[in-house]
């Protein structure tokens, strides 16, 4: 009997729904803006804003080097070659769809368009269900006992 390799997806969903949200995020804001409390906290949020927009290029930056240095793939929907626990990938498993995430959030406070903060949550959550759980399962099936530990020590998202 023959094992089975693990399969990964055909569609890059990552990248597709967060292009979406941030699409759809900035549609609804220019048909139907909601109100901001910019006003009172402007400043404050504006600047939270950049340190969002900082962290998710500090984290696409060490994440895909720490992916080239595996030499893994970073195609989401091909079956890795390594396993990639170190750098980022030690506080999270997820550090690229949680940056994609913290640039919705972050242009939300830069921009005062507040649709872009349940867009981040519903992408998120969209991003879990078509990529990520079934990416763990090819992840599992590859690297089984390593990946279980690995999953026990470091959260999906934070």
């Amino acid at each position: 009997m023959t094992e089975q390799q693990p399969k990964a997806g055909l569609i890059p969903w990552p990248p597709l729904i967060y292009i979406a949200a941030i699409a759809i995020s900035i549609a609804l804001g220019l048909l139907y803006p909601l109100p901001w409390i910019g006003d009172l906290l402007g400043d404050i949020l504006f600047a939270a804003g950049w340190v969002a927009l900082f962290a998710v290029a500090a984290l696409w930056l060490t994440a895909i080097r720490t992916m080239i240095r595996a030499k893994t793939t970073l195609n989401p929907n091909a079956v890795p070659d390594h396993l990639v626990t170190s750098g980022p990938f030690g506080i999270t498993r997820n550090p690229i769809y949680l940056a994609n995430t913290l640039l919705l959030i972050g242009v939300a406070f830069v921009s005062g368009i507040a649709w872009f903060l349940p867009l981040a949550f519903i992408a998120a959550f969209a991003t879990q269900k078509m990529a990520i759980e079934s990416e763990e399962k090819v992840l599992a099936a590859k690297f089984g006992k390593k990946y279980r530990d690995y999953a026990k020590r470091v959260r999906r998202w934070i």
